[in-house]
Order: C-alpha cells, then sequence, then structure tokens
C-alpha cells in the first residue's frame, strides 16, 4: 500500500512539473490552496494535511483557518472528522438513503482481504513481547526503518490519548502496522482509533468466566475510568475490534494445528477428550466402548430482526420481511453441523440417504415408551416454529467427562428427531460404536435401530451395535426396566445427566445472545465451548475421575451387607434379583392390557349388540313398522325428490354398515370357535354382558394401580441412600408432573365403581397419596394379580435387588476407569513431548513466532498437569486401587516422536515453572509397600519412574 501510494506521489509530481505558470495559479485556485503556500505547495502544504500537521483550508467563508505544528499538537479531531463536519455547515443535513443491509458485508470483507498480514503480525507481536506479555504495547526492533506515522487514538484499560505508531517496512497495511504494535484496529483501512490487545484480552477472559458480561457494559465500565461520558459509537467500535482480535486469534491456532499436522477434519472430534479416545495398545475390550449424552437446550434463543407484520389479500397478518444485515462470516472452528447436514435427516431429505439401499430386516418395536407424557416426544408439539425466533436453541453432544463433541443449532423449532439422527450419525460415522444418553431414549432409541439409513450406516461401518439410547429416572417406572441406565448392561455407574448440569452453566449466555446476530451468537457459543473444553473439562478431569472412582470403591464395600441381607430373605444367588426385575417387568406390562380370550369375548357380544341396532334401524328404513306421512301441501317436486334421494341415501348407508357389522361378527365367530349364534337369554350372552359391566370398572382399576405401583416404587428411590439431592429433587419434581394422571385415573375410577352392583366405595386423593407400601394397598385384592406378598414387591427385597444392580454397574465403571486413568497419565506425557518435540523443530527450523505459539499452546495445556498428578498419586493410595500410573502405549501413533537431540540442548526455550510443592514421590514410601494394598505384585519402582518422567516434562 506504501509503495503504490509513493508511486501515484511521484506521478502527480511529473504532472505538475509539466504545468505552466498559468495553470499552476489555476489548478491552486480551484483547490483553496492558500497563499501561505506559494510555489512550493506541492511538497509542503500538501504533505501536512495529509500527514495531519494542518487542517485543510477548504472554505472561503473563514470556517477553517490554519494552524502551526504546535497547534496541532493540542488539536483532538482529525482531517476527516474537520472536512465532515465542515461539509455539513455547507449543505446542511441530507438523508442516508443507503440501507444498512451491505455495510457490515463491506466491513468483513475489507478486513477478511487483511487478514493474513495481520495474523502475522500478531505473532510477530507476541514473540517480541513474550518477556513482557501483556504489560508492553509497543515495540519495535532500533533498527527497523520506519517509513510513516499514524496518529491514532488509543483506548487501554486505565488511560485513552493520541499516540502516533510507526510504520516499520513490511507493513502492507495500516492495520496490520497497529497489530505489530499490540493494537487493533477499528476500522478497515484508515483506523483513526485503535484499541490495545490487553483491554480486549480482558475482555474476553472475564465474559468467558462471566458469560453475562456483555460488550455494552464493559464499554460503559471503561468510560467510568476514563471518565467519559458513554457514547453509542464507542459500543460499535469495540465491537469491530473484538470480533478482529476474535478471527486473528482463530487464525494464529489454525497455523498452529497446520505446523503441528492437526489440521485433518474431524481432528478436535476425534481427540476431544484424552480419557475416552486415546486408546492404549493391549487394553481390555469393554461393552459400550464410548458413552456420551445428548439433548435440547431453548434457553440460547435468538431473536429474529422482521419489519413489522404485513396483510396478504385475505386480511390475515403475516410475519414481516427479514431485516438481518448481510453477513457471510461463520464461527471458527468445527463444533457446530451444518444445516446442510442436519436437513439431511429431516423427512424431506431421507430420499437421498436411502437411495439404493435395501435393509436386511425389520427391527422389532419393544416396549412401550412414554410419547404421551414427555413433551419433546409430541409431534405437533416440535413441529410448530417460533414466529419470533430465528435459533430456537441448542442441540449438544458431550462425552461422559463433560467434552463438546458436536452440536447443532435448533431452528424455528423445538426439539425435532433430525437434530438426534444428525447428531447421533455424525458421532457413528467418526468415532464408531457408543452408548447414547437421551431424555427421551425410550423412544429415540427405537426410532435410531428401526431408522433405515442409520441402519445404512451401520451395515456401512461394520457395527455390531449401532446405538443404545437409554435416559434418567424421570420416566415411569415400566419404562425404566428397559431404559434406565442402572439396568443396562455395560453402563457402569454412568448417570448420562451431564447436558443438564452443562446447561446450568451455558445459559448464562441468554443474556448476551438473545438479540445477537446470527453470527456473533454462534461465535459466543463456540468460544465458550472451546473454554470449558480446554479450562474447566480438562482442569476437572482428574477430579472427575478421582471421584467416580471413589464412588465404585464405596459400593462395592456394600457386598457383605448384600450378603447378609440375602441370608435373612433366603435368596441363594444373586441372579435371583434377575428373575425378579423380569417379573416386575412382565406384571406392569400385564397391566397395559387385557387377557386376549377376554377381549375377543367382549369384542364378540358389543359387535351383536351393533348388529342388533343396525338390523332394528334398517328394517324401519325399509317400511317396516314405519306409518305413513303424507308430505305437506305446499310441498313441490323438486323438494319431495330430494327428500326421497335423502331417504334412498339413508337406506343405502344404514345397509352398508349392517353388511361390515355381519362381516366382523361371522369373523369373530370363526376365531372364537362359536357354534349357534348367541342371542339375549343365552348364558354366554348374559355372562359376557356381566363382564363387559365390569370391564370398564377393571380397566380402570389396572390404570390406577400401574400408576400408584409405579409411584410407591420411586418413592422408595427418592428415601435410597445414596441418592443425591438433585436427584430426589428431579424425581419429586417427575412425581408432581403425574400426580395430575393419577388424580384423572382416581375420577374414572370412582365413575365405574358408582356403576357396579353393589357399588364399591370411592376412593380418596388422601388415601392414595398416604400409600408408601405395596401392603397397604388394599385395592391389589381386586385386581387380577395380588403382588403384595412378591418378594420383589417388599421394600427390603427392592433395596437388595437395587443395591445387585449397583454392585454390578460398580464393577463395569472400575473397568472402565481402569482403561480411562492409564489413558490421561500416558496422554499428558505424550502430549509434553509431542509439543516440545515441534517447539524445538520449528526453532531450527527458522521460525522462532510460530515456536513461541507452541509454547503458548503447551503453557496453557499443561498448567493444569501437576494437580492431575498429585489428585491421581493420591487416589492410587485409596484401598483396592487397581488402576495403573504408568505410562502406556498409545494407539495413535501421531503423539509418537524421536527422542531429543544433543543440539536440542542450545536452542533457547521458554520454562514453565513448576510450584515448589510439586509432588515428586511415588504412590507409596520409598522402598515399601502398603500393606492395606490388595492389588498384588506391583513394581512401585516402575510405578516412581513414569510418574518422575511425567513430572520432569510436564515442568
Amino acid at each position: 500500500m506504501l509503495i503504490q501510494r509513493e508511486a501515484e506521489a511521484r506521478e502527480e509530481e511529473l504532472r505538475l512539473a509539466a504545468m505552466t505558470e498559468q495553470q499552476r495559479r489555476e489548478h491552486a485556485a480551484l483547490r483553496d490552496i492558500p497563499d501561505a503556500y506559494p510555489d512550493a505547495w506541492e511538497d509542503d502544504y500538501e504533505g501536512d494535511v495529509l500527514r495531519g500537521r494542518i487542517l485543510a483550508d477548504i472554505s472561503h467563508a473563514g470556517e477553517g483557518e490554519l494552524l502551526t505544528d504546535d497547534a496541532m499538537e493540542n488539536e483532538e479531531q482529525t482531517l476527516l472528522e474537520k472536512m465532515c463536519s465542515h461539509h455539513q455547515k455547507l449543505w446542511g443535513s441530507k438523508r442516508d438513503n443507503r440501507t444498512r443491509r451491505d455495510r457490515t458485508q463491506i466491513l468483513v470483507d475489507a478486513f477478511a482481504a487483511q487478514m493474513g498480514p495481520m495474523t502475522s503480525a500478531y505473532i510477530d507481536w507476541q514473540h517480541d513481547t513474550k518477556e513482557d506479555g501483556l504489560g508492553k504495547l509497543f515495540n519495535h526492533a532500533e533498527a527497523a526503518v520506519v517509513e510513516d506515522i499514524e496518529n491514532v487514538y488509543v483506548v487501554d484499560l486505565f488511560s485513552a490519548y493520541y499516540s502516533k505508531v510507526p510504520i516499520v517496512e513490511g507493513d502492507t497495511y495500516i492495520a496490520s502496522a497497529l497489530v505489530r504494535q499490540g493494537l487493533i484496529p477499528c476500522a478497515a483501512y484508515r483506523s483513526t482509533v485503535a484499541i490495545t490487545v490487553r483491554t480486549l484480552e480482558v475482555f474476553r477472559s472475564l465474559q468467558l468466566r462471566c458469560p453475562r458480561l456483555g460488550i455494552q457494559a464493559f464499554v460503559r465500565a471503561l468510560c467510568d475510568i476514563h471518565g467519559a461520558a458513554p457514547r453509542p459509537y464507542l459500543t460499535t467500535q469495540f465491537s469491530v475490534a473484538f470480533d478482529v482480535y476474535l478471527a486473528i486469534r482463530a487464525k494464529a491456532h489454525a497455523r498452529v494445528q497446520t505446523a503441528l499436522g492437526r489440521d485433518t477434519p474431524n481432528w478436535r472430534l476425534e481427540n476431544a477428550c484424552p480419557a475416552c479416545m486415546y486408546k492404549l495398545e493391549n487394553e481390555t475390550p469393554i461393552p459400550l466402548p464410548f458413552l456420551a449424552t445428548i439433548d435440547g437446550n431453548n434457553s440460547l434463543k435468538r431473536f429474529w430482526r422482521r419489519e413489522r407484520e404485513e396483510f396478504d389479500a385475505g386480511g390475515k397478518a403475516v410475519p414481516g420481511a427479514s431485516k438481518e444485515r448481510l453477513d457471510n462470516r461463520v464461527a471458527p472452528g468445527d463444533y457446530y453441523l451444518s444445516h446442510e447436514d442436519v436437513d439431511k435427516w429431516s423427512k424431506e431429505g431421507l430420499e437421498d440417504l436411502m437411495r439404493g439401499f435395501v435393509p436386511d430386516s425389520e427391527v422389532e418395536d419393544e416396549g412401550e415408551g412414554c410419547t404421551e407424557r414427555w413433551q419433546n416426544m409430541k409431534e405437533d408439539a416440535t413441529a410448530r416454529a417460533y414466529g419470533m425466533y430465528d435459533k430456537t436453541g441448542i442441540f449438544p453432544a458431550l462425552c461422559r467427562h463433560g467434552f463438546v463433541l458436536v452440536v447443532v443449532d435448533m431452528i424455528k423449532s423445538g426439539e425435532l428427531a433430525k437434530y438426534g439422527f444428525a447428531v447421533t450419525a455424525h458421532l457413528v460415522r467418526v468415532l464408531g460404536e457408543l452408548g447414547l444418553g437421551y431424555d427421551i431414549g425410550c423412544k429415540f432409541g427405537k426410532m435410531v435401530r428401526m431408522h433405515p439409513a442409520l441402519s445404512k450406516l451401520a451395515a456401512d461401518n461394520n457395527l455390531r451395535a449401532l446405538v443404545g439410547a437409554f435416559h434418567g429416572h424421570a420416566h415411569n417406572r415400566r419404562c425404566q426396566l428397559s431404559n434406565l441406565a442402572t439396568y443396562v448392561s455395560g453402563m457402569g455407574l454412568e448417570d448420562l445427566e451431564g447436558c443438564e448440569s452443562y446447561f446450568s452453566k451455558s445459559n448464562a449466555l441468554a443474556a448476551t445472545t438473545r438479540y445477537a446476530t446470527a453470527f456473533h451468537r454462534q461465535q459466543a457459543i463456540t468460544t465458550y465451548m472451546k473454554h470449558t473444553d480446554t479450562a474447566d473439562a480438562y482442569q476437572g478431569l482428574s477430579l472427575l475421575l478421582a471421584n467416580k472412582y471413589r464412588r465404585a470403591l464405596k459400593i462395592k464395600a456394600s457386598l457383605p451387607l448384600l450378603r447378609q441381607t440375602m441370608a435373612s430373605m433366603g435368596v441363594a444367588t444373586r441372579s435371583v434379583f434377575e428373575d425378579w426385575l423380569e417379573k416386575e417387568k412382565t406384571y406392569l406390562a400385564s397391566l397395559t392390557k387385557e387377557p386376549e380370550h377376554e377381549t375377543l369375548q367382549m369384542e364378540y357380544y358389543q359387535k351383536l349388540v351393533n348388529l342388533h341396532d343396525h338390523e332394528e334401524r334398517l328394517n324401519q328404513m325399509n317400511g317396516v313398522e314405519t306409518p305413513f306421512i303424507p308430505a305437506p301441501q305446499d310441498t313441490t317436486y323438486a323438494q319431495a325428490a330430494a327428500q326421497t334421494r335423502r331417504i334412498e341415501t339413508q337406506r343405502r348407508h344404514a345397509g352398508e354398515v349392517h353388511t361390515k357389522t355381519l362381516a366382523a361378527v361371522q369373523d369373530l365367530e370363526i376365531r372364537l370357535g362359536v357354534g349357534p349364534r348367541w342371542v339375549p337369554g343365552d348364558k354366554e350372552w348374559e355372562d359376557t354382558a356381566a363382564m363387559v359391566t365390569n370391564r370398564r370398572y377393571q380397566r380402570a382399576l389396572d390404570e390406577l394401580e400401574g400408576l400408584v405401583v409405579a409411584r410407591m416404587f420411586e418413592l422408595s428411590k427418592v428415601n435410597m441412600s445414596d441418592t443425591g439431592y438433585k436427584l430426589r429433587k428431579h424425581i419429586a419434581k417427575a412425581l408432581q408432573a403425574r400426580s395430575k394422571g393419577v388424580k384423572s385415573a382416581l375420577d374414572t375410577y370412582n365413575t365405574a365403581a358408582a356403576a357396579l352392583s353393589p357399588p364399591r366405595t370411592p376412593l380418596t386423593w388422601d388415601q392414595i397419596v398416604d400409600y408408601a407400601f405395596l401392603a397397604d394397598f388394599d385395592l391389589l385384592r381386586e385386581g387380577r394379580e395380588d403382588i403384595r406378598e412378591e418378594p420383589w414387591a417388599q421394600p427390603g427385597g427392592r433395596l437388595a435387588m437395587d443395591q445387585h444392580f449397583k454392585l454390578l454397574r460398580a464393577d463395569e465403571e472400575i473397568a472402565r476407569l481402569n482403561l480411562e486413568i492409564p489413558r490421561f497419565v500416558t496422554y499428558m506425557a505424550d502430549e509434553e513431548e509431542f509439543l516440545i518435540h515441534h517447539e524445538l523443530r520449528l526453532c531450527n527450523e527458522g521460525n522462532p513466532t510460530l515456536a513461541h505459539q507452541v509454547w503458548l499452546q503447551r503453557r496453557d495445556r499443561s498448567r493444569f498437569n501437576i494437580q492431575h498428578l498429585e489428585r491421581l498419586v493420591k487416589l492410587s493410595k485409596e484401598p483396592r486401587f487397581t488402576a495403573s500410573l504408568i505410562r502406556g502405549i498409545s494407539v495413535n501413533k501421531d503423539r509418537h516422536v524421536p527422542p531429543p537431540s544433543p543440539d536440542d540442548n542450545d536452542i533457547e526455550m521458554p520454562d514453565v515453572q513448576a510450584p515448589e510443592d510439586a509432588p515428586i514421590a511415588p504412590p507409596h514410601e520409598e522402598g515399601g509397600v502398603d500393606p492395606d494394598d490388595d492389588r498384588g505384585d506391583v513394581d512401585v519402582d516402575a510405578v516412581a519412574d513414569a510418574l518422575e518422567h511425567i513430572l520432569r516434562i510436564t515442568t
């Protein structure tokens, strides 16, 4: 840009030199050149104006005055501001008819053209200020050639001032020159205002820790610090600079990933969680090798900017046109799935996915779900789009340790099935077989297994089991027996409720994203997710693993108590509890339908009653026992003909209904083996009539019984030990919501009981609420099966059965943790060696600036490793700890690097200082073995050497 400017100046100089004296005077008068600059005006005046030393004399009315160099030092307005102000005085205010829709896009395109040089300048600035960090703003080499100086208004944390920013040789743009000095411009090409990097970094860090903090609040806080009045344009300037700063950071991160060979598609997803995905050699296979959880969250909505409502030709109000500005930016990274990938899994997009695929067999629909009890499982509720919102929330997937895997936006709808399908298909395609937790897993699991496109995906990837979907305690008891994680083999102690705890933190973003643009909302969500992965989930990973291990050990310690309970109950083996679970499942399933033979008899009886009614009506239509009614005198022929046609149509319809009913009666007679057709007075007729009379009562009793029994079983879960407060509240809310169903069933029962002969005593709501044990539920003796004496229905038996399944899951949890802990230990060591290797490599290749970026990434990652090792070493001293802290060998060879050469010691590398109290001792005292350790022969020296090696690399 500077070279082009110099070339234009030389051309102008040659053109002016070729002018005559008269042409020069006319040209000077045309351009308002003042008399103070005679013949040499082109050398002095123009240069002073362009460099901002004086103001341009653009008026004949004395509006502007020439200023000396000393006066210009105190001038607080730039040349552009003076010219704009003078122009408005001469011509008055004029309406700007341009639209604002393309202004953002123009600004985006202008910055995008300069993003490469700006990123290079930012990397150079970080390297030059590595000693002082953010404490140093302006820095350029003493030997650098200064080509120009820009007068810029600098906004810092505690001050705001004009500063002369040098433009050194090699700067392609003014914007990149400012970035090289630690300043982020607020305009694309000729920025007169710049914000320091440390100011933007402070805001970025504060907002990530407190997402409710918005730009407007921070800018007003700066105004308070500086003693300035808040202005609306200040927020706009800060927002522009902040977007540029985040884009530069994203570009710098992408360069580092490219240098490390981590720029392949889906690399982040494949390496999102060290404990889940960093597999080692010679691992023992476990069922459901990867566990994840998905759910929708409607808190992060975004309002849709639209014009006022319009009215169509029929006078109906329709939404106005969109007022969204043009902005083609997308959030950096690969957290989001595109809308196109999601729409492929809608009903309209499945045709392309299924072309040429023929499923082998149909998947049987197993069990009953809770479709009518959950709003996000109702199609009519999820199909409606919200008129006022463009984005109605997010639908993320998290691993069991809280790392975000992928996320999609819910667009103008609720939790549609296509969001779950798209996320599931992407995870299966990249990660393979998995267990999936979803609050509507009872229905979603069947939908996934029956989905032909997902079946095709499983067949293409040779997956034994595509996905198992499970849910938590909030569903009814019958649904829990099939889908609750406690009763599913291979799940361990995972409750699959990670999304709920994640949403409790991410909901704070709603305050700053509800009215943001589409890009700014997605940028805020992506930035927050990346921060939670690197700063929250990774920081707490060792603590989470340790807590899970201790919880599993605590449950395993209850095995002697369970054996005592079994002895007192006369239970020989723990396999009996498996039979009890199947009996409970069979009992609850029997309450949802009647015996088939009784159902056919009552249906046959009802069809006979209907056939008798249809015969009587048909006989009346045919004129039997129908008195003749003459037509009124004033009836015309057309009216009489229409009435005749209407009667004939009714007679034809009655005949058709009679024929269909007769065919149904004949079909039931064949299925029941009935000889002579039943008629009123027959024994079968009377018995079945009584059965139909009691049918309504029995069905009402079955429904009430199922709800009350399930409620009592769930109450026992609330009062069970080791049930946390949050889970108790969750179950209590679910019980409260289902109380409406119990009340409705109670009303139906009382109505049916009153119709019996003799009538039954009605029940009250207080009686139902007071039922705490099945022994108190006297109504069960009138049911088809009295379960009050069954061992699995007793409180002690139920506690023992649940404890049995908890012990099974605890064993699975320890087996899974024995894989995850060595993975994490190996990951920390491999990652440190890998980053150090490439840091040295880049230094040897003469790229110290990019090597410094690798060091920054290593510093951010390794700052938590000391805490991780402390927690794992402390965990290893627990009795019955069976995991290994010895470094293993990863299956993925990407992080395997050769040992450092002697020449690498000559490379100057930044150090990360370890705390003085960093643990350097092995898990047990040197030279001895913990007497409480029941792990058998363990090479303590090998453990000590491995930990010392990890600590040496980390520090």
